[in-house]
Protein backbone atom coordinates (compact mmCIF):
# COMPACT_ATOMS: atom_id res chain seq x y z
CA UNK A 1 0.00 0.00 0.00
CA UNK A 2 3.14 2.19 0.49
CA UNK A 3 3.43 2.20 -3.62
CA UNK A 4 2.12 4.05 -5.80
CA UNK A 5 0.88 2.46 -8.84
CA UNK A 6 2.61 3.73 -12.51
CA UNK A 7 -0.61 5.50 -13.89
CA UNK A 8 -1.91 5.76 -17.55
CA UNK A 9 -3.67 9.07 -18.87
CA UNK A 10 -5.96 9.22 -21.79
CA UNK A 11 -7.24 12.77 -22.84
CA UNK A 12 -10.06 11.84 -25.35
CA UNK A 13 -13.73 11.28 -25.74
CA UNK A 14 -16.52 9.43 -24.20
CA UNK A 15 -18.55 6.98 -26.01
CA UNK A 16 -21.77 6.66 -24.44
CA UNK A 17 -22.41 2.91 -25.56
CA UNK A 18 -19.09 1.84 -23.86
CA UNK A 19 -17.12 0.30 -26.97
CA UNK A 20 -14.28 3.02 -27.72
CA UNK A 21 -13.42 6.21 -26.37
CA UNK A 22 -12.45 6.78 -22.37
CA UNK A 23 -14.41 4.00 -21.77
CA UNK A 24 -12.24 1.21 -24.21
CA UNK A 25 -8.82 3.03 -22.86
CA UNK A 26 -9.88 2.48 -19.25
CA UNK A 27 -10.16 -1.45 -19.28
CA UNK A 28 -7.38 -1.34 -21.71
CA UNK A 29 -5.23 0.36 -18.85
CA UNK A 30 -6.84 -2.21 -16.51
CA UNK A 31 -6.24 -5.07 -18.22
CA UNK A 32 -2.45 -4.44 -18.70
CA UNK A 33 -2.57 -4.12 -14.55
CA UNK A 34 -1.82 0.04 -15.35
CA UNK A 35 -4.02 2.20 -13.24
CA UNK A 36 -6.18 4.79 -15.65
CA UNK A 37 -6.70 8.18 -15.24
CA UNK A 38 -9.00 10.29 -17.65
CA UNK A 39 -9.70 13.84 -18.88
CA UNK A 40 -12.98 13.85 -21.07
CA UNK A 41 -11.99 16.12 -24.01
CA UNK A 42 -15.43 15.46 -25.95
CA UNK A 43 -18.45 13.86 -24.61
CA UNK A 44 -20.51 11.87 -27.52
CA UNK A 45 -23.95 10.00 -27.54
CA UNK A 46 -23.04 7.14 -29.36
CA UNK A 47 -24.38 3.51 -29.80
CA UNK A 48 -23.45 0.53 -31.76
CA UNK A 49 -25.19 1.84 -34.79
CA UNK A 50 -23.65 5.27 -34.69
CA UNK A 51 -22.65 8.59 -33.18
CA UNK A 52 -26.03 10.59 -32.73
CA UNK A 53 -24.80 14.29 -30.93
CA UNK A 54 -20.87 15.52 -29.75
CA UNK A 55 -20.34 18.10 -26.74
CA UNK A 56 -17.09 19.72 -26.14
CA UNK A 57 -16.73 20.79 -22.68
CA UNK A 58 -14.75 24.34 -22.30
CA UNK A 59 -10.89 24.08 -22.22
CA UNK A 60 -10.66 25.87 -19.23
CA UNK A 61 -12.52 22.71 -18.08
CA UNK A 62 -10.45 20.32 -19.96
CA UNK A 63 -6.91 21.65 -18.81
CA UNK A 64 -8.33 21.53 -14.98
CA UNK A 65 -8.88 18.04 -15.67
CA UNK A 66 -5.30 17.19 -17.28
CA UNK A 67 -3.60 19.74 -14.64
CA UNK A 68 -5.26 17.58 -11.54
CA UNK A 69 -3.88 13.90 -13.13
CA UNK A 70 -0.12 15.30 -13.28
CA UNK A 71 -0.44 17.47 -9.71
CA UNK A 72 -1.68 13.71 -7.70
CA UNK A 73 -0.16 11.03 -9.69
CA UNK A 74 2.74 9.14 -11.78
CA UNK A 75 1.57 9.87 -14.67
CA UNK A 76 4.01 7.39 -17.03
CA UNK A 77 2.01 7.73 -20.17
CA UNK A 78 -0.51 9.65 -21.97
CA UNK A 79 -2.69 8.14 -24.62
CA UNK A 80 -4.79 11.01 -26.65
CA UNK A 81 -7.74 10.06 -28.74
CA UNK A 82 -10.50 12.40 -29.57
CA UNK A 83 -9.81 15.80 -29.77
CA UNK A 84 -12.64 17.51 -31.87
CA UNK A 85 -11.22 21.11 -32.75
CA UNK A 86 -8.64 23.30 -32.88
CA UNK A 87 -8.84 24.95 -29.52
CA UNK A 88 -8.90 21.71 -27.90
CA UNK A 89 -5.96 20.76 -29.39
CA UNK A 90 -3.60 23.56 -28.61
CA UNK A 91 -5.26 23.42 -24.80
CA UNK A 92 -3.98 19.31 -25.14
CA UNK A 93 -0.42 20.76 -26.69
CA UNK A 94 -0.07 23.76 -23.93
CA UNK A 95 -0.86 21.31 -21.18
CA UNK A 96 1.53 18.49 -22.64
CA UNK A 97 4.20 21.05 -22.90
CA UNK A 98 3.74 22.23 -19.78
CA UNK A 99 3.54 18.98 -17.93
CA UNK A 100 6.16 16.87 -19.93
CA UNK A 101 4.95 12.84 -19.85
CA UNK A 102 8.21 10.51 -20.83
CA UNK A 103 5.78 9.40 -23.74
CA UNK A 104 2.40 10.57 -26.03
CA UNK A 105 0.59 7.74 -27.65
CA UNK A 106 -1.18 9.83 -30.90
CA UNK A 107 -4.09 7.93 -32.07
CA UNK A 108 -5.71 10.76 -34.58
CA UNK A 109 -9.34 10.12 -34.22
CA UNK A 110 -11.05 12.09 -37.09
CA UNK A 111 -14.00 9.53 -38.32
CA UNK A 112 -15.82 6.74 -36.19
CA UNK A 113 -16.47 3.34 -37.24
CA UNK A 114 -19.85 4.19 -38.17
CA UNK A 115 -18.69 6.65 -40.47
CA UNK A 116 -19.50 10.23 -38.36
CA UNK A 117 -16.96 13.12 -38.38
CA UNK A 118 -15.29 13.07 -35.24
CA UNK A 119 -12.64 15.80 -36.20
CA UNK A 120 -13.46 19.66 -37.02
CA UNK A 121 -12.25 20.89 -40.57
CA UNK A 122 -9.78 23.29 -38.48
CA UNK A 123 -8.07 20.88 -36.29
CA UNK A 124 -6.20 19.02 -39.06
CA UNK A 125 -3.31 21.60 -39.09
CA UNK A 126 -3.41 22.18 -35.42
CA UNK A 127 -2.70 18.59 -35.14
CA UNK A 128 -0.11 18.64 -37.63
CA UNK A 129 1.47 21.43 -36.05
CA UNK A 130 1.01 20.92 -32.03
CA UNK A 131 0.68 17.09 -31.66
CA UNK A 132 2.34 15.36 -34.34
CA UNK A 133 6.05 16.67 -32.84
CA UNK A 134 5.26 15.64 -29.48
CA UNK A 135 4.20 12.32 -30.24
CA UNK A 136 6.05 9.51 -29.21
CA UNK A 137 4.32 7.32 -31.14
CA UNK A 138 1.56 8.20 -33.91
CA UNK A 139 -1.18 4.89 -34.70
CA UNK A 140 -3.54 6.41 -37.55
CA UNK A 141 -5.40 3.93 -39.66
CA UNK A 142 -5.50 4.20 -43.21
CA UNK A 143 -8.45 6.85 -43.77
CA UNK A 144 -6.40 8.68 -41.08
CA UNK A 145 -2.89 8.42 -42.53
CA UNK A 146 -4.90 9.84 -45.67
CA UNK A 147 -6.01 12.82 -44.19
CA UNK A 148 -3.22 13.65 -42.79
CA UNK A 149 -0.85 13.06 -46.29
CA UNK A 150 -4.03 14.36 -48.72
CA UNK A 151 -3.91 11.74 -50.89
CA UNK A 152 -4.81 8.08 -50.75
CA UNK A 153 -3.24 4.40 -49.80
CA UNK A 154 -4.93 1.67 -52.01
CA UNK A 155 -2.13 -0.91 -51.18
CA UNK A 156 0.62 -2.52 -49.22
CA UNK A 157 3.57 -0.75 -51.62
CA UNK A 158 1.38 2.51 -50.86
CA UNK A 159 1.15 1.81 -47.03
CA UNK A 160 4.93 1.71 -46.95
CA UNK A 161 5.85 4.60 -48.98
CA UNK A 162 3.04 6.55 -46.28
CA UNK A 163 5.55 5.38 -43.32
CA UNK A 164 8.07 6.98 -44.49
CA UNK A 165 5.70 10.42 -45.21
CA UNK A 166 4.14 9.88 -41.78
CA UNK A 167 7.28 9.94 -40.05
CA UNK A 168 8.67 13.55 -41.80
CA UNK A 169 6.12 14.98 -39.63
CA UNK A 170 7.97 14.82 -36.93
CA UNK A 171 6.83 12.01 -34.46
CA UNK A 172 9.27 9.78 -33.37
CA UNK A 173 7.25 6.47 -34.79
CA UNK A 174 4.74 5.57 -36.35
CA UNK A 175 2.51 2.58 -35.83
CA UNK A 176 0.37 2.46 -39.60
CA UNK A 177 -2.88 0.36 -38.90
CA UNK A 178 -3.54 -2.01 -41.93
CA UNK A 179 -7.17 -3.47 -40.98
CA UNK A 180 -8.76 -0.89 -43.60
CA UNK A 181 -6.40 -2.09 -47.05
CA UNK A 182 -7.88 -4.72 -49.14
CA UNK A 183 -7.08 -8.16 -49.58
CA UNK A 184 -8.22 -11.82 -48.20
CA UNK A 185 -4.14 -12.81 -46.54
CA UNK A 186 -2.83 -11.72 -43.34
CA UNK A 187 -3.65 -8.28 -41.64
CA UNK A 188 -0.36 -5.81 -41.39
CA UNK A 189 0.21 -3.46 -39.28
CA UNK A 190 3.84 -1.55 -40.11
CA UNK A 191 5.84 0.53 -37.80
CA UNK A 192 8.81 2.73 -38.41
CA UNK A 193 10.86 4.76 -35.81
CA UNK A 194 13.50 5.79 -38.61
CA UNK A 195 15.94 3.02 -37.55
CA UNK A 196 13.71 -0.28 -37.85
CA UNK A 197 10.99 -1.54 -39.75
CA UNK A 198 8.78 -3.48 -38.07
CA UNK A 199 5.35 -5.86 -39.73
CA UNK A 200 3.15 -6.82 -37.38
CA UNK A 201 0.66 -10.14 -38.79
CA UNK A 202 -2.38 -11.17 -37.59
CA UNK A 203 -5.65 -13.21 -39.28
CA UNK A 204 -7.74 -11.22 -40.67
CA UNK A 205 -10.99 -11.55 -39.00
CA UNK A 206 -14.29 -11.59 -40.45
CA UNK A 207 -16.33 -8.69 -38.19
CA UNK A 208 -16.06 -4.79 -37.95
CA UNK A 209 -14.61 -4.33 -34.40
CA UNK A 210 -15.28 -1.02 -32.84
CA UNK A 211 -12.98 0.52 -30.31
CA UNK A 212 -9.99 -1.19 -32.08
CA UNK A 213 -7.81 1.82 -32.53
CA UNK A 214 -8.33 2.99 -28.96
CA UNK A 215 -7.73 -0.31 -27.84
CA UNK A 216 -4.49 -0.34 -29.51
CA UNK A 217 -2.93 2.82 -28.23
CA UNK A 218 -4.28 2.73 -24.96
CA UNK A 219 -2.69 -0.40 -24.94
CA UNK A 220 0.86 0.41 -26.63
CA UNK A 221 1.07 3.48 -23.72
CA UNK A 222 0.22 0.89 -20.73
CA UNK A 223 3.03 -1.49 -22.24
CA UNK A 224 5.05 1.87 -21.77
CA UNK A 225 4.38 2.54 -18.55
CA UNK A 226 5.02 -0.95 -17.56
CA UNK A 227 8.78 -0.29 -18.98
CA UNK A 228 8.62 -2.24 -22.60
CA UNK A 229 10.70 -0.88 -24.97
CA UNK A 230 8.64 1.27 -27.77
CA UNK A 231 9.01 -1.66 -30.56
CA UNK A 232 7.75 -4.11 -28.19
CA UNK A 233 5.04 -2.21 -26.49
CA UNK A 234 3.92 -1.92 -29.91
CA UNK A 235 4.03 -5.21 -31.11
CA UNK A 236 2.57 -6.86 -27.90
CA UNK A 237 -0.46 -4.23 -28.21
CA UNK A 238 -0.92 -5.75 -31.45
CA UNK A 239 -1.10 -9.20 -29.90
CA UNK A 240 -3.79 -7.85 -27.73
CA UNK A 241 -6.05 -6.31 -29.88
CA UNK A 242 -6.20 -9.34 -32.47
CA UNK A 243 -7.22 -11.23 -29.03
CA UNK A 244 -9.84 -9.03 -27.71
CA UNK A 245 -10.82 -8.94 -31.37
CA UNK A 246 -10.88 -12.66 -31.17
CA UNK A 247 -13.14 -12.64 -28.19
CA UNK A 248 -15.35 -9.85 -29.77
CA UNK A 249 -19.32 -9.28 -28.70
CA UNK A 250 -22.05 -7.90 -29.99
CA UNK A 251 -24.05 -6.19 -26.87
CA UNK A 252 -26.01 -3.59 -28.97
CA UNK A 253 -28.19 -3.78 -32.05
CA UNK A 254 -26.01 -2.70 -34.76
CA UNK A 255 -22.82 -4.87 -36.53
CA UNK A 256 -19.82 -3.64 -34.90
CA UNK A 257 -18.27 -5.69 -32.50
CA UNK A 258 -17.51 -4.35 -29.11
CA UNK A 259 -13.98 -5.81 -27.94
CA UNK A 260 -13.45 -8.06 -25.00
CA UNK A 261 -10.39 -6.30 -23.34
CA UNK A 262 -10.12 -8.96 -20.72
CA UNK A 263 -9.99 -11.68 -23.03
CA UNK A 264 -6.72 -12.85 -21.68
CA UNK A 265 -8.88 -14.22 -18.43
CA UNK A 266 -10.43 -17.19 -20.87
CA UNK A 267 -7.00 -18.35 -22.61
CA UNK A 268 -4.21 -18.12 -19.73
CA UNK A 269 -4.11 -20.39 -16.90
CA UNK A 270 -4.41 -18.51 -13.79
CA UNK A 271 -1.11 -18.46 -11.33
CA UNK A 272 -0.04 -21.17 -8.88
Amino acid sequence: MNTRPICALTIAGSDSGGGAGIQADLRTFAAHGVHGLSALAALTAQHTRGVTAVHVPPVDFLRAQIDACFDDFPVGAVKLGMLANAEVIHAVADALEAHRPSFVVLDPVMVATSGAKLLADDALQALRERLLPLATVLTPNIPEAELLLGHAITDDEAAEAALVELLALDPKAVLLKGGHLPGTGAMVDRYDDGEALLEFEHPRLDLEGHGTGCTLASAIAANLCRGLPLREACASATDYVHGALVHAYRPGKGKVAVLDHFWRKHVEPPPD
